[in-house]
């Protein structure tokens, strides 16, 4: 049975996220997008400590688009190294796991 993985990931505003989210969705690559504004991050980048407000991104997918899911962010962000970090689920609500496989199944005539 396919599981169910979570993506996570940030981008500097909101309107990218917002478009990286809605090409995921179009593309079948994720069942639902999660856009959460108002993040803080500190890191450290080349040597230096860094204050930046970002927008988290959790992609809501299967396993197996879990690789494609990676490569269409980093094809549409604006960071030299973005964040995405994939996340196992261990237990899902069995109807919502069949949502989510009926929305990232190709579409007919795919």
């Amino acid at each position: 049975m396919e599981r169910a993985v979570f993506v996570y990931t940030t981008f500097p505003g909101l309107v990218e996220a917002e478009d990286a989210g809605r090409a995921l969705i179009e593309r079948r690559l994720a069942a639902c997008v999660n856009i959460l504004p108002g993040m803080i991050s500190l890191y450290r980048w080349e040597g230096v400590i860094e204050r930046a407000a970002e927008v988290v991104m959790i992609v809501k997918t299967r396993a197996s688009l879990a690789e494609d899911v990676r490569a269409a962010v980093k094809a549409r962000h604006s960071y030299t190294t973005p964040a995405i970090v994939v996340m196992p689920i261990e237990s899902v609500d069995q109807s919502y796991l069949a949502w989510l496989l009926a929305e990232t199944a190709p579409a007919a005539g795919d």
